[in-house]
């Protein structure tokens, strides 16, 4: 099931979508059935259809936490000169740098040099700590598309990354929740795009993961509780490269759908 959270007349709902999301079908397209109660615990579907073309696509959750992992994809790490990590590198990014698909990427006026990085996002179902391994599977929700934007020369600059990450509007993340992606298929490899003016700049495979999806979610549980609705980021792979004012940013998961934002100036 993909669940989108949307607003629509000013009422903010859950709902899932219906219809083809090819990449050549239209939003007029799909409809979106709306959820009785919230998904993170048992809910039903209401019946009550609304065409995916008269709604806001908001950030599919809201987060408590977003857990981002650094250096996952061997060639992303060497592009930018560095060693793989003994064990994986995690850093927060605030709540109030989500954004969902549509919304703009504001450029921050600190940084003169801000990248798109493309990422797999895993969706937390329920509350957990210390997951086992073969439990891994059973707290999560799904999986969503991500962009991990980067003030690149901030990052270089400063040794914490809390400013270069955590920006306003620094983590996009949608379209939509996909509940039903097989995890056998992540581990054998889904291509993770990104295209900056429908120009390819990234693409990859998260088989090409350094740690997987289940070791990222009891290294990180080992210290934490996550929440309903908390967010890990596993990483980018190579071809992370520089954003314009202007610049349409899309990321594309296979089995999943296509985030878009466009970066604007700050007002």
């Amino acid at each position: 099931m993909r669940i989108a959270r949307f607003s629509i007349d000013g009422n903010v709902a859950f709902g899932a979508v219906e219809g083809s999301t090819a990449l050549a079908a239209s939003e007029g397209e799909l409809v979106l059935d709306i959820i009785k109660g919230i998904p993170f615990a048992d809910f039903e579907l209401s019946g009550t259809k609304v065409p995916l073309s008269k709604v806001r696509l908001l950030p599919p959750v809201l987060p408590n936490k977003v857990v981002a992992v650094g250096r996952n994809y061997a060639e992303h790490a060497a592009e930018l000169g560095n060693e793989l990590p003994e064990a994986p590198i995690t850093f927060f990014k605030p709540s109030t740098s989500v954004v969902g698909s549509g919304d703009p990427i504001v450029y921050p006026s600190f940084s003169q040099d801000v990248h798109h990085e493309a990422e797999l996002a895993v969706v937390i179902g329920r509350m957990c700590r210390e997951v086992p391994k073969e439990r891994v599977k059973d707290v999560i929700l799904g999986y969503t598309c991500a962009n991990d934007v980067t003030a690149r020369d901030v990052q270089q600059r400063e040794k914490q990354w809390a400013r270069a990450k955590g920006f306003d509007s620094a983590c996009p993340l949608g379209p939509w929740i996909e509940t039903g992606l097989d995890p056998a298929a992540i581990a054998e490899g889904l291509t993770v795009q990104c295209t900056v003016n429908g120009e390819q700049r990234q693409l990859g495979r998260t088989s090409d993961m350094v740690r997987s999806v289940e070791d990222l979610v009891v290294h990180i549980s080992e210290a934490m509780t996550l929440l309903p609705g908390d967010v890990i980021l596993t990483g980018t792979p190579a071809g992370v490269g520089p954003l314009n004012v202007g610049d349409e940013v899309a990321v594309t998961i296979e089995g999943i759908g296509t985030l878009t934002n466009r970066v604007i100036k700050r007002g």
